[in-house]
């Protein structure tokens, strides 16, 4: 079965690139969570956007989503289109904590 091939393509409609640059750093958040809308989201879509409901950067969630960064980078800027995720600003979000914790995390893989 392909469909681990194809799904990727489906949930970006086959873009690799974002409308905004979308470094792994970047923090995301839903500002207001709206369960109706979350309820119309195909599953990836839907899982990204319930783990933004607290900020998070774009590689913490595409780890916790199980999606590829590129994936996450389109699908977090097709929500982001919509104004329910918000990118926020990288020269104000300057974490040492998330910072921290990325670096944490790759030693664990590492």
């Amino acid at each position: 079965m392909t469909y681990w091939k194809v799904r990727p393509y489906v949930l970006t409609a086959g873009r690799t690139r974002t409308r905004q640059p979308l470094l792994v750093h970047t923090l995301v958040s839903v500002p207001y969570y709206d369960a109706v809308f979350a309820s119309g989201l195909l599953p990836e879509a839907r899982s990204l956007y319930e783990h933004a409901r607290r900020a998070r950067s774009v590689a913490e969630l595409s780890a916790v989503c199980g999606m590829t960064l590129g994936v996450t980078r389109v699908v977090v800027d097709d929500l982001a289109a919509t104004d329910r995720l918000q990118i926020h600003d990288d020269a104000h979000s300057l974490d040492f904590r998330l910072l921290e914790r990325l670096r944490d995390g790759l030693r664990q893989l590492a």
